[in-house]
């Protein structure tokens, strides 16, 4: 009798720890792994591969958030995907506004080039917000905007090794392979080669691009023109509202 009330003493404490450790969110956004596991998170600023080269403020777990809706629109996504034989790889979905804080300091140092050599080789880093490629505030800070491309169902990702990529103008570009689908240049690459639409680089590699655009538009996304892994969805619930809450 003794030791059936000690277990459930024991499971009543670990409920309660639990319960402490779950993170809240708030109202209409949720967790995308709970909705759609097959999809796959791997949240670049939760790591140290990303154009600042190191883990972002706000990015405590590789934990994919966004409102509710664009969650239920992301699985109707992975859902003709699969039957294509392709997964998503989400590589940021929800963004602090801190991270966002956080780029704007770091663009203002010009002493801070970690990161040249693989994400912006060719830019300068002071015009990264005047040319499009950060802003100061984020869509994604509002829930309902994802960087992501896809991936061959069977394959995995991979470390990421540093390639080099020459295009059609005989200027080099560094790429990221990392496993996914081959789309012409690198998820965070700044400069035009992102660029949904250019004549830099192959036709192979804009037919991917399009494929991925086709079924992103298809379920209620629109696309972002200086990045091909830019999605925001169609009438977002929260389209005048910058969330800080932390990624956990």
């Amino acid at each position: 009798m003794k030791e059936t009330f000690n277990l459930l003493v024991l499971c009543l404490i670990l409920f309660i720890a639990n319960a402490a450790l779950a993170v809240e969110l708030p109202k209409d956004f949720v967790n995308l792994k709970e909705i759609e596991p097959s999809i796959i998170e791997n949240l670049r600023y939760f790591s140290n591969e990303n154009f600042i080269g190191r883990k972002i403020d706000g990015y405590n777990a590789n934990r994919v958030i966004l409102t509710h809706k664009a969650a239920i629109a992301l699985v109707k996504v992975q859902q003709e995907l699969l039957k294509d034989g392709y997964s998503l790889v989400i590589y940021d979905a929800y963004r602090p506004q801190r991270a966002v804080d956080l780029f704007m300091k770091w663009s203002k140092d010009s002493e801070d080039q970690i990161a040249k050599e693989k994400y912006y080789p060719n830019i300068n880093k002071a015009d990264v917000f005047k040319l499009g490629y950060v802003a100061e505030k984020s869509g994604h800070s509002r829930g309902s905007t994802v960087d992501l491309s896809i991936i061959k169902v069977g394959d995995s990702l991979k470390p990421i090794t540093l390639q080099k990529r020459q295009l059609k103008n005989g200027s080099i570009i560094p790429f990221l392979h990392d496993g996914t689908v081959d789309m012409g240049s690198s998820f965070d690459l700044f400069g035009e080669a992102s660029h949904h639409d250019n004549n830099l680089i192959e036709k192979e590699f804009l037919d991917q691009r399009n494929y991925l655009r086709r079924v992103m538009k298809k379920n209620g996304f629109n696309d972002y023109q200086e990045e091909w892994w830019h999605y925001t969805l169609k009438d977002e619930p929260f389209p005048d509202t910058y969330f800080d809450f932390i990624v956990e």
